[in-house]
């Protein structure tokens, strides 16, 4: 039914978990894996009151957000590989990440998208998090949540 699964993570152990259950779906199905993480776009530096919020110049920063995808995205790529499931990464600077998740999602020729319900928001979004819903009433992709 499925062939081609977008598996985005933001490394939280929500997405850890729903990652591990995304490769068993996978493997199952005997579909492939896009593993996506979007990386967020360099913060412009904003100033007040004399406290500065960041900082870090953008080369560093680029740098420090591509080894966090590649550390993140190494997971997913590790546990398909011990799985047996074809596995491939992709990541996207956006601060907007439901649209970076859907346009991973229509560059890849995805089927799917299986996502953990919530990630790295915290309390505001137990329940089903902010990306998550965002990606369901946006793409016109099959979304599969894992709670």
């Amino acid at each position: 039914m499925f062939k081609h699964i977008l598996v985005p993570t933001d490394g939280s152990q929500f997405s850890q978990d729903a990652v591990r259950r995304a490769v068993s779906f996978a493997k199952e199905a005997g579909a492939r894996i896009t593993a996506f993480y979007s990386k967020p776009d360099y913060p412009l530096s904003y100033y007040s009151e004399g406290y500065a919020f960041d900082s870090t110049p953008p080369g560093r920063f680029d740098e420090i957000a591509e080894q966090e995808a590649q550390d993140i995205l190494g997971f997913v790529e590790n546990l398909c590989r011990e799985a047996g499931v074809n596995c491939s990464k992709l990541t996207l600077t956006s601060n907007v990440v439901y649209e970076a998740i859907i346009e991973a999602a229509n560059q890849s020729g995805c089927d799917l998208i299986f996502m953990a319900s919530h990630g790295r928001r915290g309390l505001g979004a137990l329940l089903l998090g902010s990306e998550t819903s965002k990606v369901l009433t946006h793409t016109k992709i099959p979304v599969l949540v894992y709670r």
